[in-house]
């Protein structure tokens, strides 16, 4: 009884493990709030047993809270060196800042210079973002504090404690290194895919009246798989001991994750009449397919439902458990659906899904043998070893591949870091005067609030759906604040523990809602200013009122010096997708039809990456507040269609992957013939994007599924492998020629 008590125990906590492995991945906002809240907490006491004024306090706790958020370097050395050097620089600021305060027009020229600079250093990568974040940030803490030169002594102090706090803690208390951080990220994989099974495991069950909500999680389980194999990708060169150990972590992952998306549409296809694609899993608001029936008569159903039940199981569990338990009888039973002569009997589409669920078993085994290392192969049967077999051919075969060729980079004003400059430059200057205007001891919330704005954005929508939601956070902000600093009255420490809370809920929620982050800000300044014995309910107007201000100029200076705008940005990196899609897609049919081996799964990802920026770049088309209702819906169709496409150019990939080391799959000569007018459509619509006169076209024709048709005795022309690759080819044309009319590419029939 009580051994089944402490396994009870162990499986509650490894379910809510994983709940929070795949909520939050690699737990990289939980560490930025925890780094965060301990540098300023250590600051906070250290600052306390030497019994320094309440102004010194905040600012301790503001430089702790800025010498943790700035360093964005994995590895430790680097961060070391860049905290190290950070130090000097935010002592300069404060004593800058402090000495130019009474020289009102000197000093404000200076702080425009100094914001040109912490912009424009970003062009050398992490550590200058870093430096130049720390210089002007603490520059900012010494205005807010009310700094004075007979004070310095102690505001030198207080930056000095709160860099070794935040060193404390990040090397300390909190470490994270780049192999940890990439351990964490896959557990969040593996809980992530076994919430996807589990949510197609409730598509067997779906109704007419539940269809849609279980078809949302489905799309939501899907991108959140695809967002956790993205940032492993990121790890990967950090994170692992060399580069063939890279590239096959970054295999079996991308296996998994096409396996496990297949395998829900074969399910969403079994459900219904229709056939499945990803445009049905990728568009919001897409109608779902009519499912009125079972996918099979009800044994069949069942025992979808427990293989189902088993793959999720065999992701789940941890490795040492397989050896000699019922564990591996379920994978040798999973994986011996990928032999004909074991599917059960049924439709041709319930077939599929057994196969589906062999493939991603087999995936889902590569995927542990990749990241645990070699299994246990005593209970093999003959088909798990032939699929071992299978993955140990692949791992041979992989290489550390080749370099990416350099990039040439814009040079002169045409430089991104260089534009941001001038213009967040120009953007501060009006704030500065405005804000002097509105108050002349307040004025810095609106330079802040512009320089803010212009973080992390590359056109003149984005910078405005920014500011917007800055602001929107800012009045709510402003509300808890009253309540907030009503209920603290005059406790300090209780002040600074509900300050603490604020923090930590500001860098956990940074990544999912800048609107949160801006909240918690405005919440927590609402209390540092109690604690200045400044709040008034004036001064929490006049923070939104320097907040508008600031989102203004920062919009203002966007939209007339150097403007990016929204429409030329999206149609550049369109032409980016279009390009990687294109090299995607023909190498890999190239690949499947006897050509050489590329490197198909980093030009994937590049694929990957350049689809994600285009979709953050079409947010400002797609918000909801935006009155063009015909173009966000044209946005979120675009992307939609792009997403499939980036579906079935991955699976074609991992395909062609394959090719060299998999037994049941050959080359096909013919099928060079099937991609080329997909790929002169690719071409043809990428043309059009970078010059609307260009007068190409799309064109149309014979359906490549009529490649698929049986021969006079009934027997198919190809194999199964070669049938995959056409039925995602002829997904992918179809996808293709679906972007001409949204984007004003005429169709036309094939030329002779």
């Amino acid at each position: 009884m009580y051994g089944g008590v402490k396994a009870a125990g162990r499986s509650a906590r490894t379910r809510l493990r994983d709940r929070v492995a795949a909520s939050d991945p690699g737990l990289l906002r939980l560490t930025a709030g925890l780094r965060t809240v301990g540098a300023i907490a250590l600051t906070l006491g250290v600052l306390a047993v030497f019994g320094v004024d309440v102004k010194h306090l905040v600012a301790g706790a503001m430089a702790a809270m800025v010498a943790t958020f700035a360093i964005r370097e994995k590895e430790p050395g680097p961060q070391a060196v860049t905290l190290a050097l950070g130090l000097p620089v935010a002592l300069a600021s404060v004593s800058l800042s402090t000495l130019l305060a009474s020289w009102v027009v000197v000093g404000d020229a200076f702080f425009v210079v100094l914001i040109f600079s912490a912009v424009f250093v970003r062009r050398f990568g992490d550590r200058g973002t870093a430096l130049g974040l720390i210089g002007f940030q603490v520059y900012f803490v010494s205005l807010f504090v009310g700094g004075k030169v007979s004070g310095l002594p102690g505001l030198w102090a207080a930056v000095a404690v709160a860099f070794a706090s935040s060193a404390v803690v990040r090397f300390g208390v909190v470490p994270a290194t780049p192999a940890r951080i990439l351990g964490l990220l896959r557990q969040a994989f593996r809980a992530r895919l076994a919430q996807l099974i589990a949510t197609q495991i409730e598509l067997l069950d779906a109704g007419p009246d539940d269809i849609d909500k279980t078809l949302e999680r489905l799309r939501e389980g899907t991108a959140r798989l695809h967002e956790t194999a993205l940032l492993i990708q990121s790890r990967l060169d950090e994170g692992t001991p060399d580069a063939s150990t890279a590239r096959l972590v970054q295999r079996r992952i991308a296996d998994a994750e096409i396996a496990a998306e297949r395998l829900g549409l074969l399910l969403l296809t079994a459900r219904s009449a229709e056939r499945a694609d990803t445009l049905t899993l990728h568009l919001p608001g897409a109608p779902a397919p009519a499912v009125g029936h079972s996918p099979a008569p009800g044994e069949a159903t069942e025992l979808l439902r427990r293989d189902l039940t088993a793959l999720r199981t065999l992701v789940l569990r941890p490795p040492a458990e397989a050896r000699g338990t019922a564990l591996s009888h379920l994978r040798n039973r999973l994986l011996g659906y990928r032999d004909e002569e074991n599917l059960p009997e049924a439709t041709a589409a319930v077939q599929d899904v057994f196969r589906g669920v062999g493939e991603t078993a087999r995936a889902v085994m590569g995927l542990r043998i990749a990241l645990d290392g070699p299994q246990d192969e005593s209970d093999d049967s003959p088909a798990t070893a032939r699929s071992r077999e299978e993955l140990d051919a692949e791992d041979a075969a992989i290489d550390a591949g080749e370099e990416a060729a350099q990039k040439e980079e814009p040079t002169g004003l045409r430089r991104p870091t260089t534009r941001a400059a001038v213009q967040v430059a120009v953007g501060s200057s009006l704030a500065i005067v405005g804000g002097e205007f509105l108050s002349s001891q307040r004025w810095y919330w609106a330079v802040l609030t512009c320089w803010i704005v212009f973080i992390n954005t590359a056109s003149t929508g984005e910078i405005l759906v920014k500011g917007y939601r800055r602001l929107l956070g800012t009045v709510l902000g402003v509300v808890a604040g009253i309540v907030l600093a009503g209920l603290v009255g005059n406790h300090t420490w209780t002040a600074f523990g509900l300050v603490l809370v604020l923090i930590f809920a500001m860098f956990y929620t940074a990544p999912l809602s800048y609107t949160l982050m801006s909240f918690f800000v405005t919440a927590m300044l609402g209390l540092l200013y109690t604690l200045l014995h400044t709040y008034s309910m004036s001064v929490l107007l006049l923070r939104v009122e320097e907040t508008a201000l600031g989102a203004a100029c920062g919009i203002v200076a966007a939209a007339l010096v150097l403007p990016i705008r929204t429409d030329r940005r999206t149609n550049d990196l369109l032409g980016t997708v279009l390009e990687r899609l294109s090299d995607v897609t023909e190498g890999a049919v190239d690949q499947l039809s006897g050509g050489p081996e590329a490197d198909l799964l980093d030009t994937a990802r590049e694929l990957d990456q350049a689809l994600g920026d285009l979709r953050a770049a079409t947010q400002p088309l797609t918000h909801p507040i935006t009155p063009l209702r015909a173009r966000r819906d044209t946005a979120q169709y675009v992307v939609a269609l792009l997403e499939t496409c980036a579906y079935h150019a991955r699976s074609l990939a991992a395909t062609a992957e394959l090719l060299p080391t998999h037994p049941s799959i050959a080359a096909d000569p013919r099928l060079r013939g099937a991609v080329r007018r997909t790929v002169r459509n690719i071409e043809a619509i990428a043309a059009h994007v970078a010059d609307e006169n260009a007068g190409t076209q799309v064109e149309t024709g014979p359906s490549i599924a009529s490649l698929l048709e049986p021969d006079a005795a009934g027997v198919p022309r190809y194999g199964r492998i070669t049938g995959r690759v056409l039925r995602h080819l002829e997904r992918l044309d179809e996808a293709v020629v679906g972007l001409a009319r949204p984007l004003g590419v005429s169709v036309g029939a094939p030329q002779r």
